[in-house]
């Protein structure tokens, strides 16, 4: 019974509900619908053939309309059956209503051929109904599967017991001279938290592809990406250092080279300032923007939330989410020497998907980082407030996924990505509402990743070679 009532109840119909909603919504946010609006002389029904590409396309959106209405209306009739609270029943039923209106303004695209009288306003609406469903699905896996939010305090964890090796370690001055410089550049490696420079990369290849427009010359993208690894790797050198104690009770983080005193502090903080000077070196080569934009993100992420935000607010993975975004800002600022509005957009998207991504794993290691004493959103507000909130994110994510793909223009690649990752995005979360395990949460990250990661490289290929 308890399995049927998860898998047939308001949840999921309301989950359904909301994928369909979004793909709707960024069908119509992509160029490729308004060139098929212009085909379509008739609406629900289109004149014409529809062997014809534009035809078929503005037909099979109408379709999807008919069948996203019949499924948001099971929904809310299922929500109002069921024990729901108050709140979810509201916004359900608000869904509901705006969903005739979102049709209404659809008819008069249509009947304008593709030239709305107010620009934006049919993707408006859309993204205010996805937005409605996306809090009447969180306030519902709530209600179905919250708890009590205790805060987690350090006296409540044990604290971490260093791992015995299997063998003997051989001390690195006894080894010979090449497994000591490999086991020495190893550990420099580290410090640049290397994970974390595949992804970031990418959001500025992708700003730079949506900046460019066509081509990109090689010289910039060579002095991008190195800079921006080049500062990647500061900011991760400085967070070693300003972390070091705190890692040494962190099982995650106990086995880093200045926990295990591997590297001197000194030798680090050397390291970090030589890579800090050398990236401002590669994006002074582009231009005086990116140079200050590069520097600002070094200083953002090893200061402002590294010293300032982490160990003191709640809020530390929110705003530190700027560090993260300023990436997008850097591609841009490459290749035109200012900041655009597309470039802020997509510095949206990394700012929003920041806390989506980062909860599942502060979910994961609750503890370690109660041990830490850093106050992350499941040790302070607890799971259920969490899990709440990154499916509230996930939701920010696409919708400013969809916002960013409608004034770019992006065509079919990035919308079928952002639809296809992101319901499986909406998925991953869902199931960590329901099974509340660090599985669940490690797969909700993962496909956090899969997202954006795919979401980038559509984006490249999409501007670049589509």
């Amino acid at each position: 019974m308890r399995l049927r009532r998860l898998v047939d109840g308001p949840a999921t119909a309301l989950a359904t509900a909301t994928v369909l909603v979004y793909l709707l919504v960024v069908v119509g946010a992509t160029a490729s619908l308004a060139d098929a609006a212009a085909s379509c002389s008739g609406w629900p029904f289109c004149t014409g053939s529809l062997t014809e590409p534009a035809v078929a396309i503005a037909f099979t959106h109408h379709l999807l309309a008919a069948v996203t209405g019949i499924v948001l209306l099971t929904a809310v009739v299922l929500t109002l059956r069921a024990d729901t609270p108050r709140r979810v029943r509201a916004t359900a039923l608000l869904a509901l209503v705006v969903y005739p209106a979102q049709i209404a303004v659809g008819a008069v695209l249509a009947g304008s051929g593709g030239s709305p009288p107010v620009p934006g306003l049919h993707l408006g609406i859309g993204l205010g109904l996805f937005g409605t469903l996306v809090l009447s699905l969180a306030w519902q896996l709530e209600h179905e599967t919250g708890g009590p939010d205790d805060p987690l305090t350090t006296e409540e964890v044990d604290p971490v017991e260093p791992d015995a090796p299997d063998e003997p370690v051989t001390p690195l001055a006894d080894r010979p001279l090449g497994a000591r410089l490999r086991a020495r550049a190893g550990a420099y490696f580290r410090l640049m938290k290397p994970r974390l420079m595949w992804l970031l990369c990418l959001v500025a290849a992708a700003a730079m592809a949506l900046a460019a427009g066509t081509s990109l010359g090689v010289e910039t993208v060579l002095f991008t990406l190195g800079g921006g690894v080049l500062a990647i790797g500061a900011s991760g050198t400085f967070n070693h250092v300003l972390e070091w104690e705190k890692d040494k009770k962190m099982s995650r983080t106990n086995d880093r080279p200045l926990a295990t005193h591997q590297i001197p502090k000194r030798n680090a903080t050397i390291f970090g300032l030589a890579l800090s000077a050398l990236s401002i070196l590669a994006f002074l080569q582009l231009n005086p923007l990116t140079a200050v934009l590069g520097l600002t993100a070094i200083l953002f992420y090893s200061v402002v939330y590294t010293l300032i935000l982490k160990p003191n607010t709640v809020q530390n993975t929110v705003i530190g989410g700027a560090a993260g975004s300023l990436p997008a800002l850097i591609g841009w600022a490459a290749v035109t020497g200012r900041i655009g509005v597309a470039g802020v957009l997509l510095a949206g998207v990394i700012f929003v998907w920041t806390p989506a991504h980062f909860y599942n794993l502060a979910l994961a290691y609750k503890e370690d980082y109660a041990r830490g004493g850093f106050p992350m959103m499941p040790v302070v507000r607890g799971e259920t407030t969490t899990r709440k909130h990154i499916l509230l994110w996930v939701g920010m994510t696409l919708a400013t996924t969809a916002l960013l793909i409608w004034v770019t223009q992006l065509s079919w690649l990035a919308a079928v990505t952002t639809v296809a990752v992101g319901a499986v995005f909406i998925w991953a979360t869902v199931r960590l509402h329901r099974e509340q395990t660090e599985q669940a949460a490690f797969r909700a990250f993962h496909s956090s990743n899969a997202y954006l990661g795919l979401l980038l490289i559509a984006i490249v290929i999409d501007t670049l070679a589509l």
